[in-house]
């Protein structure tokens, strides 16, 4: 400020009033552009502004019908640690009830994704000045990778009994239990029982994540996400 003071002083003395006029107009449109620079409370007010929209929209996107079953992306597949179970079922002619657990167990992380709305304005209200500048400056991803740190165990707590009870309406549980039983019977197989509910808490917190992560890039990279003054200050410089 001091430089720029020194500068109008010495163009004084060496231009014309015309001249002058337009420098001055030219300097203060500069001065003006320097000044929409974002604060740190900018950065703060902005970035939980920006969570705030992007975690609802990904809630959104998830916990309707199909918004796992439908999103390849995300879809919950059959347990992995079951492949075993799975590729011995179908063989054996019970592909169809396979298909009705992995429907199912979509069907419950899509009911169940509604309990991390309140989770994730936790974390976002308690976000530190030191942490919204970081994220504002930090990769794509930064805001999404903090939510990561600073919710999973919560999500993953809050999930886990409404996931199970999730399972029982959509009867999940029950073609579970038929699909394991069912392969239990097989002779030679080694007995399985996976944890069902822990699996599919484990792969909605995952996919909830990529649809957040969606948005979050959306926000810094489309100036039309930047529904607010606020944001396109702060994502715009």
């Amino acid at each position: 400020m001091k430089k720029i003071l020194f500068l109008i002083v010495a163009i004084s003395f060496a231009c014309t009033f015309e001249s002058c006029a337009q420098f001055l107009k030219n300097l203060q449109k500069a001065v003006e552009g320097q000044t929409s620079a974002y604060t740190e409370q900018d950065a703060a007010s902005a970035i939980r502004e920006a969570l705030v929209s992007g975690t609802g929209k990904g809630v959104d996107i998830v916990s309707v019908v199909d918004g796992y079953l439908g999103n390849p992306e995300i879809r919950i597949p059959f347990p992995p640690e079951a492949a075993q179970i799975e590729s011995t079922l179908r063989n054996a002619g019970f592909g169809s009830k396979v298909d009705q657990v992995v429907t199912s167990i979509n069907r419950a992380a899509e009911l169940a994704a509604t309990e991390a709305k309140p989770i994730f304005v936790s974390a976002i209200t308690g976000m530190t000045i030191t942490d919204a500048i970081n994220i504002v400056r930090g990769p794509d991803n930064a805001a999404t990778e903090y939510l990561k740190r600073t919710t999973t165990t919560g999500l993953t707590n809050a999930f886990q009994p409404v996931i199970a009870d999730a399972l029982e309406k959509v009867d999940a549980t029950k073609y579970w239990d038929d699909l394991i039983n069912t392969y239990n019977k097989i002779p030679f197989v080694k007995k399985m029982d996976p944890d069902l509910a822990r699996y599919v808490t484990g792969q909605a917190i995952i996919g909830l994540f990529v649809m957040i992560a969606k948005e979050e890039l959306n926000i810094r990279k489309d100036p039309l996400a930047r529904t607010s003054e606020l944001l396109k200050k702060v994502f715009g410089n």
